[in-house]
């Protein structure tokens, strides 16, 4: 099993439709996925959350969500207001460890990639299991600053980004997210291995799963054999 964290420079970044087009296009080459998502806050019991938006575009039905909190916070701070323990480092990588019967694991984070999930933050967890971090970005003004802090914070905790990703391209770029898709590798010093169209997270599973392999760099290993 291979282990893929997908973070995000801030909330709202699309990476939810980025670990989607992930899973899609990890099946379109034949390999078996499972996701997992340790903590969803912003979400009643019974209602669907962000795997089901996974698997409603995918159709990838292994899926692991550890927690669950209904007010729209950080997870740790949502399990606090309602009372229920937060997540320990060891429960959620135990967690993780029971997909190890699939070819990739995808494990998307909550907001950016220091937000707490419980007692400890997706840098952590990728520390404990040794795996790689997807980066998604936002594509306009802002996303150089967002992203060269994270991509920082993986080096400086000697975590290996497995690149960078624009989670929204507008169907109309402007200036800004025409200099950014340039000057994102060249001032991250990291790969930039795709960019997801803006709406695509309305769009149907089939259009969806036969779209999503072109979003990525041909090649690029983390979705390869």
């Amino acid at each position: 099993m291979s282990v893929l964290f997908v973070t995000g420079t801030s909330t709202e970044v699309g990476k939810t439709v980025v670990t989607a087009a992930l899973a899609a296009a990890a099946l379109a080459a034949g390999r078996s996925v499972a996701v997992c998502k340790p903590a969803q806050t912003g979400v009643a019991p019974g209602e669907p959350g962000d795997l089901a938006e996974v698997e409603r575009l995918t159709g990838v039905t292994r899926t692991v969500e550890i927690a669950r909190y209904p007010d729209p916070l950080a997870p740790d701070t949502a399990a606090r207001r309602c009372g229920q323990p937060l997540l320990t480092l060891s429960e959620t990588a135990a967690a993780i460890d029971s997909l190890a019967d699939v070819d990739l694991t995808l494990v998307e984070g909550a907001g950016g990639l220091l937000v707490r999930l419980g007692e400890f933050t997706l840098l952590e967890l990728a520390q404990k299991l040794d795996a790689p971090v997807l980066v998604v970005a936002a594509a306009g003004l802002g996303t150089l600053n967002h992203s060269e802090l994270t991509t920082r914070a993986l080096s400086s905790a000697g975590v290996r980004c497995a690149g960078l990703v624009i989670g929204s391209w507008p169907d109309e770029p402007g200036l800004a997210d025409e200099c950014n898709r340039s000057d994102l590798p060249r001032l991250t010093g990291v790969e930039l291995v795709g960019a997801v169209p803006a709406g695509a997270g309305g769009w149907d599973r089939a259009r969806f799963s036969a779209a999503a392999p072109g979003w990525f760099t041909p090649g690029w290993s983390a979705l390869g054999h």
